[in-house]
């Protein structure tokens, strides 16, 4: 507990504003990528498939669209961040590990570069935090007596 008490003082002093509207648009693109998971989880599943999870496919695949859909709101609000960040980066380690990366059917894989950098975003704000414009902000400083 002490450790995470340390982390909140050190990015408390060191967490710029414009590093909240990267938050808010990172917990965006996580709701919507969730949403689009949803509205095709098919898709996902065989995506799964061809990564040799075929006998758990369907319960990742709900888990991946869950996580996103409802770490996405979190994360854009500001509630829970770091949890919702640890619940986040499995599925996209998991995404940079088994996505192949480079030129895929003579196009560049955008999908690699967009889910290591996601990655990225999630491990700065795991260390970061929310930020002043965020809910775990205002329950911090306005505690009920």
């Amino acid at each position: 507990m002490e450790v995470t008490h340390k982390m909140n003082l050190w990015a408390d002093r060191h967490h710029p504003i414009w590093l909240d509207f990267i938050r808010l648009g990172l917990g965006i693109f996580l709701f919507v990528k969730g949403l689009i998971f949803i509205s095709d989880i098919a898709v996902l599943e065989r995506l799964l498939i061809n990564i040799n999870m075929d006998w758990s496919s369907f319960w990742f695949a709900h888990y991946i669209a869950f996580a996103h859909l409802v770490g996405g709101l979190l994360i854009a609000m500001g509630l829970v961040t770091r949890l919702a960040v640890l619940f986040q980066l499995p599925i996209l380690i998991g995404a940079v590990l088994f996505v192949r990366p480079g030129l895929e059917y003579g196009s560049i894989n955008t999908e690699w570069w967009v889910s290591v950098l996601t990655l990225c975003l999630l491990i700065v704000f795991f260390i970061f935090d929310s930020g002043r414009w965020s809910i775990d902000h205002y329950m911090r400083t306005h505690r009920e007596v």
